[in-house]
């Protein structure tokens, strides 16, 4: 997950391996998912999938993703969503960036989105987070 956490100094939510939770989840930092989830997720944050996790979600919208579990449903994701070896993804991704590692077992499409700074010299209408994230690269 290196790559994935250049914000170490972020909160993190974590459900962990015995959680089972079913429902809306929203959040503004970063969640790790380690058990099992179902619903949606509506987040202004990094979402991360870990190993043996399950998560089903009728929609999930999120800053980043990293799924090395197994996700299942539609994400849409403003800055990017990272498959890693061994996941197993069921749904269609939209991203500004997409890394799909060797061994991923995909099922869906990918709809690239628009770089928003090159696209709306507005920088107050976009989050602040992703105007950072921007400048960082």
């Amino acid at each position: 997950m290196k790559s994935f956490e250049k914000g170490k100094d972020k909160n993190i939510t974590i459900l962990g391996r015995e959680t089972i939770f079913d429902g809306i989840m929203k959040f503004t930092e970063n969640l790790s998912i380690r058990g099992k989830f179902t619903g949606i997720i509506d987040a202004q944050g990094a979402l991360i999938v870990e190993k043996d996790a399950a998560c089903k979600v009728q929609y999930a919208r999120v800053v980043s993703a990293a799924i090395d579990g197994k996700f299942e449903g539609n994400i849409t994701a403003v800055d990017r969503v990272e498959m890693r070896t061994g996941s197993v993804v069921s749904g269609n991704v939209t991203s500004s960036r997409i890394r799909i590692a060797d061994d991923v077992d995909f099922e869906g499409s990918v709809q690239m989105l628009q770089d928003t700074i090159n696209q709306n010299p507005d920088i107050f209408s976009i989050q602040s987070e992703q105007l950072k994230e921007k400048f960082r690269r």
